[in-house]
């Protein structure tokens, strides 16, 4: 399981079918004052087309990206499964006593979801920690090869993310996710937890609501004392997502072939079905078109094609695993934004391994890239010197 220095590296025939692709595209029609009441408006969508067709240099990006990000590959052995080459970004903090760190990106990100909390957390400073991380593309994302069999669930991708940490001589660390990342970072702690994973951390908190049988005293606590105009607020935006914006989880999660022939050949399908999560999943985030075009290139361009990004949804669906299954093995770190999908109320988390928590005044689905420098200072805050969990990982307090 060697590792190979990779370079991002999209052949030209790619790039001139993309943009034959573009200018074929046929557009539908939209009613009149529709805005985004039925979807991705029409104005919007134009304008990224052309955008993509004429004016976006994907080389730029491209040669930005393989300079910021060092990027290996790894074949990692599955069980049930055979070998997958895995792609990741791996950078050391020059303190050599810094904490290993893994990140875990979810959908519709990739490992570019990184970028920019990298260059902070590898900073070594005498106030606060430093960190070596790494963040994997998961298998059928990004530069991964994608799983070629059926049954490739939550348990298979953390056992990817750990043999990957064990094969870099990370035999000891902590975790980070939101979306899938937190859901299968959570499955680590529950597999691996204690005696390798040290600490969970996770930008979207998740738990089942709770009832008279199984958290008697918060549910009379909800009932006795109501909630704070935010918790209403989170409440009201998860009941939102559910009736208006769950169209795309439930196909994903019943028949992910079909729409995957779509988005595999329509560029313009696959910007209609990612974008509009960009910009609802954020809190007021301004994408730049550019910047929103290179989330979904590197999805075009990707080893395995934009399909097998979410054949995930369907294994876990059929399997019904609990997506909110709590990490009761080793402490939790939890960060709460506004414009999370399912931020629910703070007192239905607490738990004895609940070591660290904050809520911030903004930010969303997507908080390592919209809110990197809060998320950062969380993780510094929750590893940093006084706090519960100061020099969890032996021998490396991320201090000089």
């Amino acid at each position: 399981m060697s590792e190979t220095p990779f370079k991002i590296s999209v052949s030209d025939e790619r790039l001139y079918e993309l943009k034959q692709k573009l200018t074929l595209t046929g557009f539908p029609d939209e009613l009149e004052d529709s805005g985004w009441d039925y979807g991705l408006p029409l104005s919007v969508t134009r304008r990224l087309v052309e955008r993509w067709r004429d004016g976006y240099d994907w080389r730029k990006h491209e040669a930005a990206l393989n300079d910021e990000l060092p990027q290996f590959t790894r074949d990692i052995d599955v069980e049930g499964h055979g070998s997958l080459n895995v792609h990741y970004v791996h950078k050391k903090s020059d303190v050599v006593d810094a904490i290993p760190l893994l990140f875990v990106h979810g959908w519709p990100g990739s490992f570019i979801e990184v970028r920019k909390i990298l260059p902070l957390l590898i900073q070594g400073s005498p106030d606060h920690p430093a960190f070596h991380v790494v963040a994997i593309s998961l298998p059928g994302y990004g530069f991964s090869e994608g799983p070629r069999k059926k049954g490739f669930e939550v348990t298979q991708y953390a056992e990817v993310c750990h043999k990957l940490m064990l094969a870099l001589g990370y035999n000891e660390y902590v975790t980070q996710g939101g979306d899938w990342g937190a859901v299968i970072t959570a499955k680590m702690a529950g597999l691996y937890g204690g005696t390798y994973i040290k600490a969970f951390h996770t930008n979207m908190p998740r738990t089942s609501p709770p009832t008279l049988t199984s958290k008697p005293l918060v549910y009379l606590a909800d009932l006795i004392f109501g909630y704070t105009e935010r918790e209403k607020a989170n409440l009201k935006r998860a009941q939102w997502f559910q009736e208006k914006m769950s169209g795309w989880f439930v196909q994903q999660s019943t028949q992910p072939q079909t729409i995957g022939y779509s988005l595999a050949d329509s560029p313009v399908g696959l910007l209609s079905w990612i974008y509009d999560k960009l910009v609802w999943g954020s809190d007021e985030y301004p994408w730049e078109d550019d910047e929103a075009l290179t989330w979904i290139s590197i999805y075009w361009f990707s080893r395995a094609g934009p399909t097998a990004s979410f054949r995930i949804y369907c294994e876990v669906q059929r399997l019904n695993i609990n997506l909110t299954a709590s990490v009761k093995s080793i402490p939790v770190g939890m960060s709460h934004f506004p414009k999370e999908v399912f931020d629910c109320p703070r007192r239905w988390f607490k738990a004895p391994n609940l070591v660290f928590e904050s809520e911030h005044d903004t930010g969303g689905h997507y908080a390592a890239y919209e809110k990197s420098e809060a998320l950062v200072d969380d993780l510094r805050r929750m590893f940093g010197k006084g706090s519960k969990v100061f020099g969890i990982v032996p021998g490396k307090t991320g201090f000089s």
